[in-house]
């Protein structure tokens, strides 16, 4: 194992009806004016908006609006949010819906401190060195941004996905109601559960030996998916089932899993492209690459993949054939994302074979190979994309 260090501050307030401390947690954690950041309509739909507010009011705490985000949050609504943050003196960002939501939020709290462009911060030119607060109220558990200190924007002149990160943009509390996310379609509920078990996959296939503990974190939290994930699709409204599922995508990405071992993240970045270029639900654009980003590097690193059958899907180890466990861990995988609903070719997704040499040229636009757990080359990436062409 690696040295580490491990700083993750959040005050997390979990259960039925949490929606309803917003106001005194705000005052509690210094706000006396927020941006209230959101998505559409969905949030006023059913009810949340008005307990929010509600409750910012009841608490004395002002504030003002800033919806329209959308799924893979882009530049532009950035820009707007820093502008009204400065303009009403915005001493403290919410963000009330999922890790699209949070993501923009973290980015406007970084950005208004900043005398720069906040895109800096994800082309990697600044480093955050201040930010505004932040709180949340989760509404889909997916990209466990609730608990992080990660945020990814679509630059909207380039349309290139790019990420952050930093201890400032970890949230100072987070609310998760599980039973805000049962009215979720059948599709944003698979997709999110595949961005939980991606996240952890990331951490999962790393080289850095000894890690005995992460790696059963992992798993658990690996086999937790597969048992819950299931039960939400026929049962919607099981609240016990979304409620093991929101705790364990906080778990997934808040990098406790992640600690002492190097992470690869190569499925991620080739997907960022997908979503980036055709708006792709980021759980569907995984659900696509990642098995085919295992097939890939089985050939060159098996073991961890070993592992991942024997542990994960409780494969037998065929000892005269490990390639033979391998493929059906990975089968295992696929059948398992398939039978949530997910996509697992670029037609099902609305992806173009003639547009992967554009996506390639973008990924590497500053970097010569993508991944730690096998370095891929701009080959081994056009042979990932071109193997979901079917």
């Amino acid at each position: 194992m690696d040295n580490f260090t491990f700083y993750s501050p959040t005050y997390f307030d979990f259960g039925r009806d949490t929606e309803n401390h917003v106001g005194n947690l705000v005052k509690q954690f210094g706000g006396t004016k927020v941006l209230l950041h959101y998505g559409g309509g969905t949030i006023r739909k059913n009810g949340l908006y008005e307990r929010v507010t509600a409750s910012l009011l009841e608490a004395g705490v002002s504030f003002v609006e800033l919806s329209g985000v959308k799924p893979n949050p882009r530049s532009g609504l950035v820009y707007e949010g820093i502008d009204l943050c400065r303009k009403e003196k915005v001493d403290f960002v919410l963000a009330v819906g999922g890790g699209s939501t949070i993501d923009s939020a973290k980015a406007i709290a970084a950005g208004t401190c900043y005398d720069g462009d906040f895109l800096d911060f994800y082309w990697g030119k600044a480093k955050i060195e201040q930010a505004l607060p932040i709180g949340t109220v989760l509404t889909i558990a997916a990209a466990g941004s609730e608990g992080s200190p990660n945020s990814v924007i679509t630059d909207e002149k380039t349309l290139i996905k790019k990420g952050t990160k930093s201890d400032l943009l970890r949230p100072r509390f987070s609310i998760l109601n599980p039973a805000l996310t049962c009215s979720l379609p059948p599709y944003q509920t698979a997709a999110g559960a595949t961005d939980i078990m991606i996240h952890v996959c990331e951490r999962y296939f790393s080289n850095t030996e000894e890690v005995e503990i992460t790696d059963r974190l992992c798993e658990a939290i690996l086999k937790t998916m597969i048992h819950e994930a299931p039960r939400v699709i026929k049962e919607p409204d099981n609240y016990e089932a979304r409620a093991n599922i929101m705790w364990a995508g906080m778990l997934a990405h808040n990098n406790v899993c992640g600690v002492g071992r190097v992470q690869d993240w190569a499925s991620h970045h080739i997907e960022h492209e997908l979503s980036a270029l055709y708006d792709v639900t980021h759980g569907a654009g995984l659900a696509v690459i990642t098995p085919l980003w295992m097939r890939h590097v089985a050939e060159v690193n098996p073991d961890k993949l070993i592992l991942f059958a024997v542990r994960v899907w409780d494969i037998p180890l065929c000892e005269d054939d490990p390639n033979e466990t391998i493929r059906k861990g990975i089968e295992a995988f696929e059948q398992f994302l398939r039978d949530l609903g997910m996509p697992s070719s670029f037609e099902e997704i609305g992806a173009k074979k003639e547009d992967i040499p554009l996506m390639v040229d973008k990924l590497f636009r500053a970097k010569e190979t993508e991944g730690n757990f096998v370095k891929l080359s701009r080959d081994d990436v056009t042979r990932i994309y071109e193997s979901a062409v079917k």
